[in-house]
């Protein structure tokens, strides 16, 4: 049975009818919102575009090694949690003058175990199979390791995502088709986004050379599908984790008009709707997320295994501004890009394989 990512409105109610059981599922608030990108662009200060990113306060340019160890604090719910998740951000690109604006993404929506309250953010999935079972005694599933990075997408891509990456138009609460594209129409709830990262580990290497290929992407649809066997290459079953968030676009939408304006919702690195992707880095504390997924049908907080805590006090969670640029308001150029705006120059520099 294929399930579709539940909506914001009807997701409390869903879980509680439906049998929802395998995996974790909690928010994560904003953390920062600059120019850091330890994953693809390991030292660079600043990186190449722009990113929403949540977590732990470890975050910094460059990190290696067991994050949790350094880090003091996290804006996730799970308070053992230290790991760092980040995404371009989205940008309104005015069709009348080309200048563009931050768009926020919105509070991430509550959900069960007390865990309103959010600021900005993501909302985090760590499944073992699907939402529905999690097929452990078949295929028990290892916890990442200290040091362990991974991307999914491309700011490259020009074509297609891969499946798993995709956007939905929320309309009078409902999230509406899955596509692979922006929406043509003006979404008065948001555009919502998804990142279905690989799951399979090739079991040696913490990174590689384009930040994926350690991993295998069993990922085929835009679902949470039962995950299928790992390859011999990649043997090793890892938890597979998932990005969700809202951009609250309804600000402008009395800036542009869908009969006569193409799109004007772009990422940060200008290219194009293709070009989605997320980045995880690693950081739980301990045996915390090993101990959630050993556990069987427990959703939302692994059964009590691990920790949570209040939003209020995920929200107090900070680290310094490193770039120090202006990202808000009105802008000429999009953050970094400046006369590499048109061309997408620095982009493809910083981002060859």
């Amino acid at each position: 049975m294929k399930m579709k990512t539940l909506n914001p409105a009807l997701g409390l109610m869903a879980t509680l009818i439906a049998t929802v059981d395998a995996g974790l599922r909690f928010p994560c608030s904003t953390l920062t919102v600059q120019r850091l990108d330890p994953a693809a662009q390991p030292g660079a200060l600043p990186s190449s575009h722009l990113h929403m990113i949540v977590g732990g306060n470890a975050f910094n340019a460059t990190m290696e090694g067991d994050v949790a160890s350094r880090a003091t604090c996290t804006t996730c719910q799970m308070s053992e949690d230290f790991s760092n998740y980040w995404v371009a951000n989205l940008f309104f690109k005015d069709p009348k003058n080309g200048t563009y604006h931050r768009v926020m993404p919105a509070p991430v929506q509550p959900l069960l175990g007390g865990s309103n309250g959010a600021q900005g953010g993501l909302t985090i999935y760590y499944t073992q199979n699907d939402l529905s079972k999690d097929n452990l005694k078949q295929n028990p599933v290892k916890s990442f390791v200290p040091g362990f990075r991974m991307t999914v997408g491309s700011p490259l891509e020009t074509n297609k995502p891969h499946a798993g990456l995709s956007y939905q138009c929320i309309t009078n609460g409902n999230r509406g088709t899955i596509t692979s594209t922006f929406p043509t129409g003006k979404c008065d709830g948001g555009i919502f986004t998804t990142h279905h990262f690989p799951p399979c580990w090739d079991g040696k290497n913490l990174d590689s050379p384009d930040h994926q290929s350690h991993m295998y992407n069993t990922v085929r649809s835009e679902y949470f599908d039962p995950a299928p066997a790992c390859p011999s290459s990649h043997p090793v079953r890892m938890p597979q984790v998932t990005f969700e968030v809202t951009w609250d676009t309804k600000p402008f939408n009395n800036l542009w008009n869908p009969s006569t304006d193409k799109n004007p919702f772009v990422w940060s690195f200008e290219g194009s709707s293709a070009g989605t992707h997320a980045d995880y880095m690693f950081g739980w504390k301990g045996d915390a997320l090993q101990r959630a997924m050993d556990k069987s049908e427990c959703f939302y907080d692994g059964c009590g295994s691990i920790k949570k805590q209040a939003m209020s006090v995920a929200n107090q969670c900070t680290v310094k501004d490193f770039v120090r640029e202006n990202i808000d308001g009105w802008q000429k150029f999009l953050p970094g890009m400046g006369d590499a705006a048109h061309t997408g120059m620095k982009v493809k520099k910083e981002f060859k394989a």
